[in-house]
C-alpha cells in the first residue's frame, strides 16, 4: 500500500508542477502576448511576469510593438509605356498597445507571409496607379510626390490592420537599359548645347569688349592727334610772329645804323640755302644764280618784310 501512495504522491507533485509552469508566462520587453481561452480571444499580457488560468488559458501569439522594416521591389509602367523598376523601404510599427489594436494585429491575417504579401501588393498598386499618369521624363523628379501618394493610400489600410507607417523611402528608380541610355544621351546633348551657348555668349562679350576698347583707343588717339595738331599750329604761328617781329627790329636797327635792309635779306637767303644743304637728305635744289633772279628774290623778301612790318605796326595800333 505504501508504494502505491508514494507513486500517487509523486504523480500529483509532477502534475502540480506542470500546471504551475503552465500558469506562469514571462513576456519580453517590446512584445505583447495574446491570450485565448479555448481558441477565443480573452486578453493581452504586457511585458513582465504574468499568470494564466491553467488548462483554460493559453498564449496564442506574441505581437512585437517594435519598429519593423521591409524592402519591396516592384515594377510600373508610365503613360508613354516605359518600364520603371522601384525599390522601396518601409518602416512601420504597431499603432499602439490598446487591446483593440493588438487584437487586430493578431487576427487580421492568418500569418506573417499573408501580411507581407498584402503590404507588397498595396504599395505596388499605389505606385502603379500614380506612375501610370506620368511620363518617363517626370518620374525621377517626382520621387517625393510618389512617396507622398503611396503613403496617402497606405496609411488608411495600415491603420485598419493595426499598424502605423512611420517612413517610406524610394531608394532606387531604374528604367530599362535602352531608356537609360537614351536619357543619358539627352542629358549629354543638353549639356553640349548649354556649353555651346555659353561659349557663344563669352565670344560675343569678348568681341564686344575688344571692339569697344579699339574704338576707345581710336577716339583717344584722334583726340590726342587733334590736340597735337592744334598745339603744333599754334607753335608755328607763334614762331612766325616772333620771327617777323625779330626781322622788323633788325631792319630798323640796320636803317638806324645807315645800312641797307637788303643786306639782312641777303643773309637770310644764304642761311636758308645753307640750312637746306646741311639738313637735306639726297634732295636736289636748283637755284637761279643770275642777277635778275637775285633781284627778284630780294624784291620778294623785301615785300615780305614790309608786309610783316605793316602787320606788326597794325597790331600795336
Amino acid at each position: 500500500m505504501a508504494p502505491v501512495l508514494t507513486v500517487l504522491f509523486v504523480f500529483m507533485l509532477v502534475a502540480a508542477a506542470s500546471v504551475a509552469s503552465r500558469s506562469v508566462r514571462t513576456v519580453r520587453q517590446g512584445n505583447v502576448a495574446v491570450v485565448t481561452a479555448f481558441g477565443k480571444y480573452r486578453r493581452v499580457l504586457y511585458p513582465g511576469l504574468n499568470f494564466l488560468v491553467p488548462v483554460i488559458e493559453s498564449v496564442s501569439t506574441t505581437v512585437s510593438v517594435q519598429n519593423r522594416s521591409v524592402e519591396l521591389a516592384f515594377q510600373a509602367i508610365t503613360s508613354d509605356q516605359a518600364n520603371v523598376y522601384f525599390k522601396a523601404l518601409l518602416l512601420f510599427s504597431v499603432l499602439d498597445q490598446r487591446e483593440e489594436t493588438i487584437q487586430a494585429v493578431a487576427f487580421k491575417f492568418i500569418d506573417e507571409s499573408s501580411f507581407n504579401q498584402t503590404l507588397q501588393r498595396t504599395v505596388e498598386g499605389a505606385v502603379r496607379s500614380y506612375v501610370a499618369t506620368r511620363k518617363q521624363n517626370d518620374i525621377l523628379a517626382l520621387r517625393s510626390e510618389i512617396v507622398s501618394s503611396v503613403k496617402g493610400h497606405l496609411d488608411a489600410s495600415l491603420s485598419s490592420w493595426g499598424y502605423h507607417l512611420q517612413d517610406m523611402q524610394m531608394n532606387d528608380v531604374v528604367f530599362d537599359q535602352p531608356v537609360m541610355e537614351s536619357m543619358a544621351r539627352v542629358v549629354a546633348s543638353q549639356n553640349l548645347l548649354a556649353a555651346a551657348e555659353n561659349e557663344g555668349r563669352a565670344l560675343l562679350v569678348t568681341k564686344t569688349r575688344a571692339a569697344e576698347a579699339e574704338g576707345n583707343a581710336i577716339r583717344i588717339s584722334a583726340e590726342a592727334d587733334k590736340t597735337a595738331q592744334k598745339l603744333r599750329g599754334e607753335g608755328i604761328a607763334l614762331f612766325r610772329e616772333e620771327a617777323g617781329r625779330g626781322i622788323s627790329v633788325a631792319a630798323r636797327e640796320m636803317e638806324a645804323a645807315g645800312l641797307s635792309s637788303s643786306l639782312l635779306l641777303f643773309q637770310m637767303w644764304t642761311e636758308s640755302i645753307k640750312h637746306m644743304a646741311e639738313k637735306g637728305h639726297g634732295n636736289v635744289i636748283f637755284l637761279d644764280g643770275s642777277n635778275d633772279a637775285y633781284q627778284r628774290t630780294l624784291q620778294q623778301m623785301t615785300a615780305l618784310q614790309m608786309s610783316t612790318s605793316f602787320n606788326t605796326n597794325s597790331s600795336k595800333t
